[in-house]
């Protein structure tokens, strides 16, 4: 795609004239006008200049030096703007607002809210624009690229009934279980998971911490930094409730005995009956 001009990603373009209401860029085909708002404070004619080329309220090509949340090809968890007959507007970063149609929504979309989306660019239309529906933008494969224990990449984007859904290496869609969820997670945001099991229809359960013996460890560890943190003596133990275990080490109950078990075993901690100390 050398010497073409990229709509909806960056493009590196020649400045080739000043005008009073901006400059203009060689687009190769046509000249490209970068508005006089972003103009950079130093430049010359024939200088390079990174710009983002998108198309403007009149349908346009036209040239940004602002950055959006994100490119065509790329996922986005966006906010609504405005709601029209056609669809809805959602905020990313640029002046002109990006399109949702009411055909790629899944749900009714309310302004003010935010939502996962895929941004793309309309092969009918050449525009840029956005769908919810974005497992049809997903390889089809049977998750045997994943292995239980796995550490991948997850943005968390939905709540559902059974607990957050998620894109995981931007290809798969996985899924992390109420009960495996012990903090807060931003919506949009990539956060390390585990792989817990890849089901048969190549959906992915995961959990935050890791499975198996690797993830008692990691319980253990944190048990035995708050005993330290503690001045050696944790006021937990056995019989203690799971709320209050939770809100001191943020674990579940089960995962508290199971790293206690460990570092008992390691001979690291004496048991009481109201607490747990170093050795």
């Amino acid at each position: 795609m050398e010497n073409e001009l990229r709509i909806g990603e960056y493009n590196h373009l020649r400045i080739i004239k000043e005008v009073p209401f901006g400059l203009y860029l060689d687009g190769y085909e046509d000249e490209i006008l970068l508005p006089l708002q972003y103009v950079p404070e130093n430049y010359q004619i024939d200088d390079f200049i990174d710009v983002f080329i998108y198309r403007d309220s009149e349908d346009r090509i036209i040239a940004t030096t602002l950055k959006p949340k994100a490119t065509i090809d790329q996922f986005a968890y966006l906010e609504v703007k405005s709601v029209t007959p056609l669809g809805v507007f959602m905020d990313w970063g640029l002046a002109k607002d990006l399109f949702v149609p009411f055909s790629q929504q899944f749900q009714k979309m309310s302004v003010g809210r935010s939502y996962f989306v895929y941004i793309y660019l309309d092969g009918q239309t050449d525009r840029i624009v956005a769908s919810a529906r974005i497992e049809k933008f997903l390889p089809v494969t049977d998750g045997s690229e994943f292995t239980i224990g796995d550490k991948v990449s997850a943005i968390p984007f939905e709540h559902t009934d059974l607990g957050i859904k998620c894109l995981v290496n931007n290809c798969k869609i996985g899924m992390l279980f109420k009960n495996q969820v012990f903090t807060n997670l931003t919506f949009g945001e990539p956060t390390d998971v585990y792989i817990s099991n890849v089901r048969a229809d190549g959906k992915l359960d995961l959990r935050l911490e890791q499975v198996g013996m690797v993830r008692i460890d990691a319980q253990a560890e944190r048990i035995l930094n708050a005993i330290k943190a503690s001045n050696g003596v944790l006021k937990l133990h056995d019989k203690s409730p799971a709320e209050e275990i939770y809100f001191e080490l943020g674990m579940s109950k089960k995962d508290f005995k199971k790293g206690v078990g460990s570092l008992y075993k390691s001979k690291l901690i004496t048991l009481h009956s109201d607490c747990i100390s170093l050795l």
